[in-house]
């Protein structure tokens, strides 16, 4: 938005200069010392974006700005005034009003109103009359008043604005925190409940049957040994079910939504993100949902941290249901090096813990983050351990 603002701005005061310029004298009339003026004043006109953050600087640029444009509109000892100047001189007084503050927009204020009142006093009042001089600066200081007093407040609303998003940002995070907590809490509970009941009964239904069978005939020895197979394959399900209930939700596909979500909105990161081949269905363990969830939070990360661009794409992608990918690549600079520090080390140690891949590389201007896991095949029935703890 600012960047249409200053375009829209620059070919307001173009047009404006250039009539002036050609005021009254026309092509001809222009000396080579005016045309060097006239790059001179552009000149600082596009170095003033440049100095957004130091007011000392803008100060001066303005400051030389209106001695450019006293220099360069100079009456030159012609009767015909030229207001299109007058508009100029107003434009430098609305910018230091806007960008500067305090001493810095008084001490530029006054430079730009002498270079509008020393040329009138040299011609002695032939060029403007004095009237039409106090006229038109105390309708410009009217203006500018006016101008600073709305920008002031514009600007206190904004940082309200600012301050009530930051402090409804907390609360958001607070709420998913707290929220979190208590599944996880109650998923606890739940399952600690399964453990000490369903559990602990099994295992004592599994030791009935030991004993029944040992008690039994050849006959009831097989009848009696699949009774104990199914009551084994429940305690292995129980087993199962309580692991899974117990764990902390920090991977998946879902949670890498939510994680790319959450950076779009707050950190202003734009992402591209695609899914191949029903990624979505991929059967991922917790172990590599979650070392593939911490892989691209990092990746991200560097992203605000290095990169030169707030843009990333992602890819997840399951070849022949065999194997899972995924992929985060992020525009850098040409000649562009990195070395790989503790964020990037346990990125992969991590990775390989969990029984995949992990390659970084920087090519083509692009810094790659590449993974792959092998996808598990759908568990059959286990024999474990006669207790869940």
């Amino acid at each position: 938005m600012y960047r249409y603002s200053f375009w829209l701005w620059f070919l307001i005061v173009a047009g404006l200069w250039g009539v002036a310029l050609l005021q009254p004298q026309g092509v001809v009339g222009i000396s080579p010392a005016r045309w060097i003026g006239s790059a001179l004043f552009f000149a600082l006109y596009f170095l003033l974006p440049l100095f957004r953050m130091r007011e000392t600087v803008q100060a001066i640029l303005l400051s030389s700005s209106g001695l450019v444009t006293m220099a360069v509109f100079w009456p030159l000892h012609t009767d015909t005034p030229n207001y299109f100047s007058l508009l100029l001189f107003a434009y430098l007084a609305g910018e230091a009003a806007y960008r500067l503050s305090g001493r810095h927009a008084l001490i530029s204020g006054a430079v730009i109103g002498i270079c509008v009142v020393l040329p009138i006093v040299e011609e002695n009042g032939e060029y403007f009359s004095f009237s039409f001089l106090f006229f038109y600066l105390g309708m410009l200081g009217l203006a500018l008043s006016i101008f600073h007093r709305t920008h002031q407040e514009a600007e206190e609303v904004r940082a309200r604005y600012d301050a009530l998003l930051h402090e409804y940002r907390g609360l958001k995070r607070k709420a998913v925190s707290d929220e979190k907590l208590a599944r996880q809490q109650e998923r606890t509970l739940i399952g600690r409940e399964i453990h000490d009941s369903v559990g602990h009964k099994l295992t004592n239904l599994l030791m009935q049957l030991e004993v029944a069978r040992m008690e039994a005939d050849e006959t009831e020895k097989e009848r009696i040994g699949l009774l104990k197979g199914l009551a084994q394959d429940s305690l292995e399900e129980t087993r199962r079910a309580v692991k899974a209930w117990n764990e902390e939700e920090v991977g998946g596909i879902p949670a890498m939504i939510r994680l790319i979500r959450k950076l779009e909105a707050e950190s202003y990161i734009r992402i591209q993100f695609s899914v191949k081949n029903r990624a979505f269905s991929a059967r991922l363990a917790p172990e590599q949902a979650a070392a593939v969830y911490r892989a691209v939070q990092e990746s991200l990360t560097n992203v605000m941290r290095h990169g030169p661009k707030r843009e990333a794409s992602i890819l997840f992608e399951s070849a022949g249901e065999r194997i899972f990918r995924f992929e985060v690549t992020n525009p850098i600079p040409s000649g562009y090096r990195f070395e790989e520090g503790y964020g990037l080390t346990a990125m992969k140690e991590r990775v390989h813990q969990a029984g995949g891949s992990l390659e970084i590389v920087a090519y083509n201007r692009l810094f790659i983050v590449r993974g792959a896991f092998p996808l598990q095949k759908k568990e059959g029935v286990a024999s474990g351990s006669d207790s869940i703890g």
